[in-house]
């Protein structure tokens, strides 16, 4: 059908359009094989394209050489002179010329508008030169090797929320702590920018050794360097409270300081690492063991530090740990985004 619509157009708008999409597609298709490595296979469509593109600039060029310089008429010539020859030949005097028959002028060809061709010309190639320019750069196009789409969180919208949370309605849940943390600049202040997240998920849970009355939940993004977690607490355990705890465990990094006008507690320790074999085969259940090392940030709900906190960690399974700094950063900028529901 297209190539039937094509075949309707004159042949001064047809053929300098092959030669435009001929050249554009030619360079383009040889570019992907050179440049990006597509293969010979795109080089040998390139070179097909260029070449049929040639032939058409031929077929133009002789076409314009014939509009320049038309061949004379020669039929009236070879009648007169044919006739005169024959009278010679005869002996006899030549006819009495016919009167001829009056010259009736044809109207002149219109020759075709050279500036309104250029234009068109022009007009069609930036056309198409912003379809190819433009391709990458829309939403939702670009080739496999893009950078993937960040996670969403993950949240079970069937799953019922534990008793504990009907009796704190200020508590959120995992689906609000995600919806804060996995903001678009987490890896940049994580110091990897090239990072995307690849799972993020909420969970409605509560807290351990609390016969599931207190409400804690959690959510969770990974990174390919770094895992960061964040929940919510809603019992009466007070920031300057968990810092005399820590006077009696084994933290060999506890600093005090204040987030947003909060009391806060960055501390360092050392998560759980627990395997459990689940019947493939391949691993054995063993004892709870020592895991990667992680840096926390403990804020107080306000700055009065009534009771409840919020934890903020991050580890790596390498044992690397971002600046301080960073962690300070991510609290500042994950707390205030943190709502109740769709507020």
């Amino acid at each position: 059908m297209l190539g039937y619509l094509v075949r309707l157009l004159p042949f001064w708008v047809r053929e300098p359009l092959l030669i435009l999409v001929g050249t554009v597609f030619g360079v383009r298709i040889l570019y992907l094989a050179l440049v990006d490595g597509e293969g010979w296979v795109a080089g040998v469509i390139g070179a097909v394209f260029l070449v049929g593109t040639a032939l058409r600039v031929r077929v133009v060029v002789r076409a314009l050489r014939a509009r320049r310089h038309p061949a004379p008429p020669q039929d009236d010539a070879d009648e007169r002179s044919s006739a005169d020859d024959t009278s010679s030949a005869d002996g006899t005097a030549p006819a009495a010329p016919r009167p001829e028959a009056p010259v009736v002028r044809r109207p002149a060809e219109k020759e075709p508008n050279a500036w309104g061709q250029a234009a068109l010309a022009v007009g069609l190639f930036a056309v198409i030169a912003a379809a190819f320019w433009f391709q990458d750069r829309l939403p939702g196009s670009g080739d496999d090797t893009a950078a993937p789409a960040a996670a969403t969180c993950r949240h079970d919208e069937d799953e019922k929320l534990p008793s504990a949370y009907r009796s704190t309605p200020e508590a959120v849940t995992g689906e609000d702590l995600c919806r804060a943390l996995n903001l678009p600049e987490l890896p940049r202040l994580l110091g990897t920018p090239t990072e995307t997240a690849t799972y993020a998920s909420g969970t409605d849970n509560t807290a351990p050794l609390t016969d599931r009355k207190v409400a804690q939940p959690e959510a969770r993004v990974e990174f390919d360097t770094y895992t960061v977690e964040l929940s919510a607490t809603y019992n009466k355990l007070t920031v300057d409270q968990y810092a005399n705890l820590t006077k009696y465990g084994d933290h060999g990094f506890v600093k005090e300081l204040k987030i947003l006008g909060r009391p806060a507690l960055l501390t360092s320790d050392h998560m759980m690492k627990i395997q459990i074999d689940l019947g493939g085969g391949e691993g054995a259940s063993g004892p709870v063991e020592q895991g990667p090392l992680a840096r926390s940030l403990t804020v107080a709900f306000d700055a009065k530090d009534r009771g409840g906190p919020y934890d903020l960690t991050v580890w790596s399974e390498s044992g690397a740990l971002p600046d301080d700094s960073a962690v300070v950063e991510i609290a500042e900028a994950v707390l205030p985004r943190i709502t109740h529901g769709t507020e």
